[in-house]
């Protein structure tokens, strides 16, 4: 099932069904075991607690009464806890007693020598960067952090990470991820999710992730009766005599993708067949045969001859997916996509995304890409560190690739024909581009192994990334 990710109202919505959980401090108490828990295992992991000492930096509110709470269960362990209370008149008075009876102190300064810090600053309800009492703490911090529900700092709704902030070695969040956990991965660290007894929530037009397992069982694969045509046969429209190589990594890509067919329109004909010669060229789209979704744009030009084509693609009712040249070109002719009522997909990067909104990403990238989805009536793919793909109603599936070696000229084009061909196969576009999105990242990760790469060694890695995920 796919991981959901949740606003702070949904979570606040969550915790008040709970009623006397959260009412009688029970919800609380299993917060802050989960703290102390995660907090535990990183000293065992490195000489175990019985005279570590461990800082806590603690806002006003629940979420300092969690870090107080998990402060004292620390003490009763042996650790030395160091308390500094931002707004001493507002910190959570049982968790402040709590944590002087176990053995904690209240330091005005932090010590300078700890093992770890906890950050119980801000919660779900914080907003903008650290106030500079907060910051001026933190400034001074070398010791791992551990962050209670979210790094203070980080918006909890859209991911937007302020400065200054807190960036987290591991995160402790309860019930349920928030969306911050998500659109800000890079700034939390480690994710441990703690269950404390909240109801289940489906929220249809809310943030999702697809699990490696979700991608695997989603992935097409022939069955007894398929052939050729059966199983999907896309068409790539790409490349150029300047641009051979968006042709070749695009048509490369939807072959090692699924197991129909790719059929190739455009003039690096001879260059794509003889990399891959079960690929089928053709002279135009009329010479190209039956379809059952088309990718294009990767290298093909801006030009006249490149608009005929994307407004006869457009025109049929086929999934489309859009990419490179030929979102330049739609920035122009937005009117060949709105209303369109057949499957589309478009995968701008942040300047493709730029022309076509008429305005930049900004910092809340959650917003913008729903928004546009919403505008022009298509699946929306933004890519980037956290890829994010938005339908028409507002759902989106985002993809934390955990590393930025994709970053890399004809990367975009893989993943071109990565989704191209889950789309021909069947796949609605958000998924096409979801599954395609965590696929283009993993073969990045593997091709790279820590060292830079070209999109030809991530193309290599397309295949057994596939073989992986099924195996597994």
């Amino acid at each position: 099932m796919p991981i959901q990710y949740l606003t702070a109202d949904a979570v606040r919505v969550a915790e008040h069904a709970t009623g006397d959980l959260l009412a009688n401090g029970t919800l609380m108490r299993r917060a802050s075991a989960g703290v102390a828990r995660a907090v535990i295992g990183e000293l065992n992991r490195t000489g175990g607690c019985y005279g570590r000492a461990v800082g806590l930096v603690i806002g006003a509110g629940n979420n300092g009464g969690d870090a107080l709470y998990a402060g004292a269960i620390l003490a009763r362990r042996g650790v030395r806890c160091s308390a500094v209370l931002l707004v001493p008149d507002r910190a959570h008075a049982g968790g402040l007693a709590a944590l002087r009876a176990a053995g904690g102190r209240v330091v005005d300064v932090l010590p300078v020598s700890l093992d770890m810090v906890v950050d119980g600053v801000l919660g779900i309800g914080g907003t903008g960067p650290l106030r500079p009492a907060a910051a001026e703490v933190f400034a001074q911090v070398t010791a791992p952090i551990v962050a209670v529900d979210l790094p203070s700092g980080i918006d909890a709704d859209t991911g937007v990470v302020n400065d200054p902030s807190v960036r987290a070695a591991i995160t402790v969040t309860f019930g349920a991820y928030r969306n911050l956990h998500l659109l800000a991965a890079p700034r939390c660290g480690r994710i441990d999710l703690v269950d404390i007894g909240l109801p289940p929530t489906d929220t249809p037009d809310g943030l999702f992730s697809l699990t490696d397992a979700d991608v695997a069982g989603l992935w097409p694969v022939p069955g007894p009766a398929d052939d050729k045509y059966t199983q999907g046969v896309v068409g790539i429209v790409a490349g150029s005599a300047r641009y051979p190589g968006a042709a070749i990594l695009a048509s490369g890509a939807a072959v090692s993708a699924t197991s129909g067919m790719t059929r190739y329109v455009g003039s690096a004909a001879d260059q794509v067949v003889s990399h891959y010669p079960e690929v089928v060229a053709a002279n135009g789209l009329a010479d190209a045969g039956k379809v059952q979704a088309w990718a294009v744009g990767p290298g093909m030009g801006t030009g006249d001859e490149a608009l005929e084509i994307l407004r006869t693609v457009l025109a049929t009712d086929l999934p489309v997916l859009v990419d490179a040249d030929g979102l330049t070109v739609l920035a122009q002719n937005l009117d060949l996509v709105r209303g369109r009522s057949a499957p589309t997909l478009l995968t701008p990067h942040a300047g493709e995304f730029a022309r076509l909104a008429g305005t930049g990403v900004g910092d809340d990238r959650l917003s913008a890409v729903r928004a546009l989805a919403a505008e022009l009536g298509a699946t929306v793919l933004l890519k980037g560190r956290i890829t994010l793909v938005a339908t028409p109603t507002g759902r989106v599936y985002g993809n934390d690739a955990g590393s930025s070696w994709a970053a890399t000229a004809g990367a975009g084009d893989v993943l071109t024909g990565i989704a191209g061909s889950l789309l021909a196969a069947g796949l609605e576009p958000a998924l096409a581009g979801a599954c395609a999105a965590r696929v283009h990242a993993l073969a990045a990760a593997r091709a790279a192994a820590g060292a830079p790469i070209g999109a030809s060694a991530l193309l290599a890695a397309v295949r057994p990334v596939i073989r992986d995920l099924r195996n597994a």
